[in-house]
């Protein structure tokens, strides 16, 4: 990740200029970045001043993001709720509900818009597509349960992409039942030190697993997942 932005420039001058300016910060952390790009650490560029001046404020909890984080909850943020024919219609019903009653935005989305038939001959609309609407767009995800319905969605290469970016981002996950396949297809597994943003459940506990992962959206991103390479 250090090297991200860097990573990004074809010229090598420009990234050697700034890995030496950067040398001047921390000689650790441009060592860090040089071996993640590949290349020398240089020397450090020239100070603008020799003696630079002392700092006037060591540390302030007014400019920290923790300190000030803001209104906490739910409210707007978008959650995407997948679906296709076969899915079980009730467990997802009850989980739509609790997002909307926490001020969240949720979705509805299948391989195509308009109504699909979940178990028991419910209907679901899908107001949004995995193709017109990509996993970006989301905050969270909820993957249904429902065998058919699981099927359907393991043949469309726009669900690994849905399910591998929301985990790759960070973002939270709520599998129900059968859809543990579609994690397991992604190469997602639980961390054996526990992650708060990837709960699972049964349908019947629905109602009784929202107010965890309502939790877990709250918490915006779950950075633990970070690796250098990412393992998903």
């Amino acid at each position: 990740m250090k090297e991200f932005e860097y990573g990004h420039d074809n010229a090598v001058a420009p990234t050697q200029r700034m890995l030496a300016s950067l040398v001047n910060v921390s000689p650790v952390l441009a060592s860090g970045v040089a071996s993640g790009l590949g290349m020398p650490v240089p020397a450090a560029l020239p100070k603008a001043i020799e003696r630079a001046p002392l700092p006037e404020v060591q540390r302030s909890d007014a400019l920290s993001l923790m300190a000030l984080p803001g209104e906490c909850g739910i409210r707007t943020r978008q959650i995407a709720i997948l679906v296709a024919d076969g899915v079980h219609g009730a467990s997802i019903a009850t989980l739509h509900s609790a997002l909307l009653a926490a001020g969240a935005v949720a979705h509805f989305i299948g391989p195509r818009v308009g109504k699909f038939i979940a178990d028991g001959d419910a209907e679901i609309e899908a107001n949004k597509s995995l193709e017109n609407s990509p996993s970006v767009l989301f905050d969270a995800l909820v993957l249904p349960d429902g065998a058919n319905g699981i099927e359907t969605l393991a043949r469309d290469g726009h669900t690994m992409e849905y399910v591998k970016d929301q985990f790759r981002h960070g973002k939270t996950i709520l599998a129900l039942g059968a859809s543990r396949k579609l994690l397991a297809m992604a190469g997602i597994a639980p961390s054996p030190g526990g992650d708060a943003g990837l709960i699972f459940a049964e349908s019947a506990q629905a109602a009784d697993v929202a107010p965890a992962f309502i939790a877990g959206i709250a918490a915006h991103r779950h950075p633990s997942r970070d690796s250098d390479p990412p393992k998903i």
